[in-house]
């Protein structure tokens, strides 16, 4: 599947219908720079994932406005066609003040369900205060999407967990309106789920939806046992549907995938070429070894875990002083959260200890990349690799790793992948680890390190292969197919 795949099957299923994204995180972001006004896309998988679908479907995107200079670039009604090189769809943005912001994101969405769904022994904290925010804004969402809708027969696709009652708001007002909603993060036991105040009222949001999607077999099997323990409803576990006051919710595993081929253009590109050239030079990358890490700065991304496995290593294995270089890119988040900076004060204090222990002359062993840094900087990071760590605790997908085997045209490079992630059982060519585990790293690095090139490229040519198959149209048209093919869908 393709983009124009996905546009010929969006016309043919959804043709008369009005296609509406629903997100937190807006695709595009503007900000000033001085007196001039800059576009860029932020660190966010979800964001990146949607936007070449959004491009196929020339829908509508509505995301909350987070840019300093979003609010200078709308129109009367608050929308902007983007991308803005070549406008294939329209983005309306939401505004938020401070106090809902802090509240309904920094925190229920950050402070409760995150590390409520992230069985990574960050504690959730649940405030009245914060609840009540998340309810009013989940309202302030849904009620965009109606003014949209207006007459128009819709099919609303909702991202993740800052909007788990969009689809019942919306179904208040317009019953037959179509919803769907992908849950982009892990979903926990019962167990885990039980802690949270408000667990009915979560969960009949989410079922609310037609379709509720998550990443593997092993979510949607969480999800349908908490809402056995839960929920007074019948649950046919053969057809995985869930039927509560006479509406059927379809629960799917739908893993996400990424724009391979674009990936794998940009890597190529003249550009990106010469952009691995100055980041070598730049950062002083002349070793024989690169290692690489690309992530948002959280809690559940195991990056301490995974500094500290490269200086275990560099102990181990002293041959590789002055050798190695691991680069680690972590992008600031959601730093107002009291647990996201602790986490950012650990790396820091690690990236000093480690380089203070290790560095001989100019050789630093870690060079830390605390900021933004656009897709070609990435890309051209990801070619330049010798491995790439994505060690991450608990995920329900993570992209790094799929994009990062997108980038490698020459088949080359290895992949340590924690056992953790959803990308973990589709990619069983990459060094599987248990991220709690320093030994296990430590094990991972010297194998990507002294693998054959002949096993290397064996390896990426099979995961190249199952990335290309498994892309972000394939995905989008799954659920297209799955929601057009169910017995609501009205054609």
């Amino acid at each position: 599947m393709d983009e124009e795949s996905l546009q010929e099957l969006v016309h043919d299923k959804l043709g008369d219908y009005l296609v509406i994204v629903v997100s937190n995180r807006e695709p595009y972001i503007h900000n000033w720079e001085g007196e001039e006004i800059k576009c860029v896309q932020p660190a966010s998988g979800l964001a990146i994932a949607l936007d070449p679908v959004l491009q196929a479907c020339s829908g509508l995107w509505i995301a909350h406005g987070s840019g300093d200079a979003d609010v200078d670039v709308v129109d009367e009604n608050n929308k902007i066609q983007v991308p803005p090189e070549t406008p294939r769809y329209t983005l309306k943005r939401v505004w938020l003040s401070k106090s809902e912001e802090e509240g309904y994101y920094d925190g229920f969405s950050n402070k409760a369900l995150w590390p409520l769904c992230h069985t990574v022994y960050v504690r959730p904290e649940f405030n009245k205060s914060d609840w009540d925010m998340y309810q009013k804004v989940n309202r302030l969402f849904a009620q965009v999407v109606i003014e949209e809708i207006n007459e128009h027969k819709a099919f609303v696709f909702i991202q993740d967990y800052h909007l788990a009652l969009v689809a019942q708001y919306i179904k208040e007002q317009h019953p037959n309106v179509i919803t769907a909603q992908f849950w982009h993060i892990p979903w926990p036991n019962s167990e885990a789920f039980r802690i949270c105040p408000w667990r009915e009222e979560i969960l009949h949001g989410l079922l609310a939806n037609d379709l509720l999607g998550f990443h593997t077999m092993y979510n949607c099997n969480n999800f349908l046992e908490t809402v056995d323990r839960h929920l007074e409803c019948k649950i046919e576990r053969e057809r995985y549907a869930v039927i509560k006051g006479g509406h059927t919710t379809l629960v799917r595993p739908f893993p996400l995938g990424i724009a391979f081929d674009k990936i794998s253009a940009r890597a190529n590109s003249r550009h990106v070429t010469r952009q691995v050239e100055q980041l070598r030079h730049f950062y002083g990358l002349g070793t024989e070894f690169i290692g690489l890490g690309i992530d948002r700065v959280d809690y559940t991304k195991g990056i301490p875990e995974r500094l500290k496995a490269v200086d275990r290593f560099l102990e181990e294995y002293p041959e590789y002083e002055e050798r190695l270089t691991f680069v680690q890119v972590g992008v600031p988040n959601r730093m107002r959260v009291e647990a996201y900076q602790r986490i950012n004060d650990e790396i820091d204090e690690l990236v000093d200890k480690i380089n203070w222990r290790h560095g001989i002359g100019r050789w630093k062993p870690i060079v830390y990349i605390n900021r933004h840094c656009l897709q070609d900087t990435l890309t051209a990071l990801s070619r330049l690799a010798d491995f790439c760590i994505v060690n991450s605790l608990q995920d329900g997908m993570n992209l790094v790793a799929k994009e990062f085997v997108a980038s490698r045209t020459d088949r080359d490079g290895a992949l340590i992948l924690s056992q953790f992630t959803g990308a973990a059982r589709e990619l069983p060519e990459a060094l599987l680890i248990n991220p709690y585990s320093i030994d296990d790293t430590v094990a991972g690095i010297k194998e990507a390190l002294e693998m054959p090139r002949g096993e290397r490229h064996k390896r990426m040519s099979r995961m190249r292969k199952t990335v290309r198959s498994n892309n972000i149209y394939n995905w989008a048209a799954s659920i297209i197919t799955e929601l057009t093919n169910s017995e609501f869908f009205e054609a």
